[in-house]
């Protein structure tokens, strides 16, 4: 895998959203598991071991609803500051304390609110992160 930045020439975080809709569940886990790592897609999807991540993966099961759309906001999150930084620096960010979100680490803000009401928060935060620093 390449660690150079992804860029896009298109309007900032269009193609993270687009992705986070389109993709197949198990393609978006794929590359979810490729940024963040296989232990932090697993607490996003509120599973306590690893092997369902797997099984997502290779499209043997699926999550119910609302932990598909948290991952999917997680992968939408991910994919937009993947513009900008290494996984490294996503799997940081998403872990940390984060003053957008009431100093909360956008895994954890995910995983306890509904995907709905914190899609727009993380989003924010993720954008502003991506493109002011």
């Amino acid at each position: 895998m390449s660690t150079r930045a992804v860029v896009s020439d298109q309007r900032p975080g269009l193609q993270a959203q687009r992705e986070s809709v389109e993709l197949s569940f198990s393609e978006l886990v794929t590359r979810l598991r490729d940024l963040l790592g296989v232990r932090l897609v697993a607490y996003v999807g509120n599973v306590k071991n690893t092997r369902p991540v797997s099984d997502w993966a290779a499209g043997l099961r699926s999550p119910g609803a609302e932990d598909e759309a948290r991952l999917r906001l997680a992968f939408q999150a991910a994919r937009l500051l993947r513009e900008r930084y290494e996984p490294a620096t996503i799997q940081s960010w998403m872990l940390g304390s984060n003053p957008a979100l009431d100093f909360e680490a956008p895994a954890r803000y995910i995983r306890n609110e509904h995907p709905v009401d914190a899609a727009r928060d993380v989003m924010a935060a993720a954008n502003s992160f991506a493109f002011v620093g």
